[in-house]
């Protein structure tokens, strides 16, 4: 049987540990994708491959500045309002 997945419409509002090791890899993979076309863009004289180039480039840094957006978030107040259940209830 197969499962399809449906994707969550927004980004949760914590971000775990295990959250940010992810986004620390696909930024750093997409921040080294950006060096390499930039570098190569430099490296080329044809203008229509240096066109294509910086413009895959700027796709990376696009999508570096989209995960960076995602730790902007205010962990401490957002951990504050979830229920602990290990916390006993007082009456």
């Amino acid at each position: 049987m197969e499962h399809s997945q449906v994707p969550i419409p927004n980004p949760p509002q914590a971000i775990t540990t295990k959250d940010i090791s992810y986004l620390k890899d696909a930024m750093s993979w997409e921040l080294l994708a950006f060096k390499k076309f930039h570098f190569y863009a430099e490296q080329v004289e044809n203008e229509e491959f240096k066109q294509a180039l910086n413009q895959a480039g700027k796709m990376h840094q696009a999508h570096f500045e989209r995960l960076l957006s995602h730790l902007d978030v205010n962990n401490d107040a957002v951990m504050a309002n979830i229920p602990n259940p290990n916390q006993s209830q007082q009456h």
